[in-house]
């Protein structure tokens, strides 16, 4: 590959894995807000860090096909890093008393950012869990179709990637402060609000491969491998 499309090749690769962890960490910031979101045929009660969730399949997904599956686990192990990074930095905020003119006092930070440990650990486990479901799964269905069917890799790897990661969640959060009825509901609307996006971002997914494989000059089915 020519020297210029390595560049390329590394500032995409860097972009993407940018927005990956800035999603990543958003959701785990906003994610002890729970909000209803009406799409017409359905009201979904799902916590807000759900919101950005899906783009980080959708990247992973885009970093397999292009980059292959060791560089994307790689983003995801970075990610991990990165959020507890910034847990940690959210704790260590809130051992040091706001001053008195403060416009964030001490008790609205530890409302809105002293993630309990059930957070954290709901977070951190169902991230590493699911994003590597989602790799391995991706890749499976792309070795059993000798590269066809993008559609058919994109959507399987994430819905079943999305099952594991809201199941993880709610039960670390609410296993024996909620009934099993109350969790069983969040599962399914976590799970079924996820996986709409993913059938959404289908188009997306088609239109950044095609693409990308448009500008580098790569066949289906072939990485970038530099």
């Amino acid at each position: 590959m020519h020297q210029h499309k390595h560049q390329e090749a590394d500032f995409l690769f860097l972009l993407l894995s940018s927005l990956f962890i800035a999603a990543l960490v958003t959701t785990n910031l906003i994610a002890n807000k729970f909000v209803s979101v009406n799409l017409g045929f359905k009201t979904f009660q799902i916590s807000a860090g759900i919101l950005p969730y899906p783009i980080t399949f959708l990247i992973t997904d885009i970093l397999s096909e292009i980059y292959g599956k060791k560089k994307t686990q790689r983003v995801v192990i970075a990610g991990f890093f990165a959020s507890v990074f910034v847990l940690f930095t959210l704790w260590l905020g809130n051992q040091f008393s706001a001053i008195e003119d403060s416009p964030v006092s001490d008790i609205m930070y530890k409302q809105v950012f002293a993630n309990s440990w059930r957070v954290i650990l709901s977070s951190m486990l169902a991230y590493l869990v699911a994003q590597s479901v989602d790799v391995r799964i991706y890749h499976f269905w792309k070795n059993l179709t000798n590269g066809k069917y993008l559609w058919l890799r994109n959507n399987a790897s994430t819905i079943v990637s999305q099952l594991v990661d809201t199941t993880l969640v709610v039960c670390v959060l609410f296993i024996g402060v909620l009934p099993f009825n109350q969790i069983l509901a969040l599962i399914i609307d976590g799970w079924m609000f996820k996986a709409l996006f993913a059938f959404l971002d289908t188009p997306l997914m088609y239109a950044s491969v095609l693409s990308i494989q448009r500008f580098f000059g790569l066949k289906p089915n072939q990485e970038l491998v530099h």
